[in-house]
């Protein structure tokens, strides 16, 4: 719960950086201090580490360098709430996968019916098509993102891994953010906004759901995990003003209803392994 409120009250306040840094710019502060921050705490080593354990942490890099830029370049299109609301498709398709049971269809058509009532906004209501097409990217990433912290967390102790894959996320935008931000990173109340963004949106939020991941059965955590679209929208309409239709209400409800039936009835196999 703790990494879901973070989280999207540090997305909401990304935003405000986007004029000056961009979204490539944003992301690359987020990550790079992130990766500093829990650099700090856990002093990963890869002394005595295996080239397959290296390559578990270089792949959960991509996936988060992918997953945040994806969804800054969405955010900076559409409202926050229906972007998370869109992006859930990621998790929801990993709980689907985990259970393979003829339920699961229903769960797909309940969130297939949600992301709907966005397509059928009305006339002068219509979603920005590269915001979806950003987002639905992140809903990929996301949905890799999941499967390989879990697998960080076996193979690592504490957030070493984690921050490993940090240092990898960061390397891998450095050319986009530098391209983004230029001098404008070199402004020390944007970074410093900078790094409240990365406390907030990804150290907090990604250890938490580490740990989280270590010690929950996955059905367990996805089902807490559905409220995230509703927690987004509330900080979007706090923080950033943006207001929600009825139909928008509506179709949060019907992906947040899915994900939970879905990670509801993923198979008691699909747990999670006990916390060293």
């Amino acid at each position: 719960m703790g990494a879901i409120v973070s989280t999207q009250v540090g997305a909401a306040l990304a935003k405000g950086l986007f004029p000056t840094l961009g979204a490539g710019g944003t992301t690359w502060l987020r990550v790079g201090f992130a990766a500093v921050m829990l650099w700090l705490v856990a002093r990963p080593s890869i002394a005595g580490r295996s080239a397959g354990d290296l390559g578990t942490a270089a792949l959960f890099g991509v996936t988060l360098a992918g997953m945040n830029l994806c969804f800054y370049e969405a955010i900076g299109r559409i409202p926050l709430g229906i972007a998370v609301t869109i992006e859930f498709l990621g998790p929801l398709g990993v709980a689907v996968a985990l259970s393979r049971r003829r339920l699961d269809f229903a769960w797909i058509g309940l969130a297939c019916a949600g992301i709907a009532l966005f397509a059928n906004r009305g006339k002068g209501h219509s979603l920005d098509p590269e915001g979806v097409a950003f987002v639905l990217m992140a809903a990929g990433f996301w949905a890799g993102y999941i499967l390989m912290s879990a697998r960080t967390g076996r193979t690592f102790e504490g957030g070493s891994g984690l921050t490993m894959a940090l240092v990898v996320g960061a390397v891998l935008l450095a050319p986009i953010g530098i391209a983004e931000g230029d001098a404008e990173l070199l402004d020390p109340v944007l970074l410093a906004k900078g790094a409240g963004v990365a406390l907030l949106a990804s150290a907090i939020p990604y250890r938490f759901e580490l740990e989280a991941l270590r010690r929950l059965p996955t059905a367990v955590f996805g089902i807490l995990m559905s409220i995230e679209p509703a927690v987004a929208a509330l900080a979007g309409l706090v923080v950033l003003g943006q207001g929600l239709r009825a139909r928008d209400v509506a179709a949060i409800a019907l992906v947040v209803a899915a994900s939970a039936g879905a990670s509801l009835s993923a198979p008691p196999a699909a747990e999670a392994p006990a916390a060293p």
